[in-house]
């Protein structure tokens, strides 16, 4: 899950990062706080109400503590918004584990069979590039022009390269207000590349005898899941 929505919104994976970092930053000076009022209380002697010192850190310490808690409070509401809008991938992320729990499973046909993991999310990776390419034709036009003009005047390929960034810019705020209809119709994609792109690298791997025992194996899971 985190891989797909780490390609697909970069923002949302750096946000909900933050969100935790600073989560864990309000815990650890929550903690301080608790300490240090406690150690100061611990070494009052005498009257506590006569030390202007320690009550003055006492008021500093609760103006402190509500704001962090109110900080807090605003965390959980980012974080609840943030994992809403990861929820929509989930379907991608739900095919690609049935895909790999599959090719793990292989190894009762043949002890040859072993799969690695890190390999295929470099597999999943590629099924995500090969959906958001194809879905953004500006990138592959100025990319088929880049390549034709590689032999022309430097100038206008510099001419040409800003352009094509300014494309770039404006393809990416197209992309971040996508309809709910069309970020469907992207998840969808999605999860049909993954599972294209899974069965090609086991098929791969694999003996002829057992390509279509396989394929039916995961014809058989996705009919079943679904």
């Amino acid at each position: 899950m985190s891989l797909v929505v780490k390609k697909e919104r970069p923002d949302l994976a750096a946000q909900r990062e933050e969100l935790i970092q600073q989560q864990n930053e309000f815990k650890i000076t929550l903690g301080k706080l608790e300490a240090g009022l406690l150690k100061k209380l611990k070494e009052q002697e005498g009257d506590i109400l006569a030390d202007l010192e320690l009550i003055e850190n006492l008021e500093q310490s609760k103006v402190l503590s509500a704001e962090i808690k109110e900080k807090v409070e605003i965390a959980k509401t980012t974080e609840v918004m943030i994992i809403e809008a990861s929820e929509v991938y989930r379907p991608a992320a739900h095919r690609g584990a049935l895909v790999f729990f599959l090719m793990n499973e292989l190894y009762k046909i043949h002890s040859f069979y072993r799969f690695s993991l890190d390999s295929f999310v470099i597999v999943v990776s590629r099924a995500i590039d090969i959906v958001a390419d194809r879905l953004n034709p500006k990138k592959k036009k100025a990319e088929d022009e880049a390549a034709e003009g590689e032999d022309g005047d430097k100038a206008a390929d510099g001419e040409k390269a800003a352009d094509d960034q300014e494309d770039d810019d404006d393809e990416d705020e197209e992309e971040l207000e996508m309809t709910p209809r069309t970020l469907m119709n992207r998840v969808n994609q999605i999860v049909e590349q993954i599972t294209f792109e899974g069965f090609s690298y086991t098929r791969r791997g694999t003996r002829e005898a057992h390509k279509l025992t396989i394929a039916t194996m995961l014809t058989f899971r996705i009919n079943i899941d679904k």
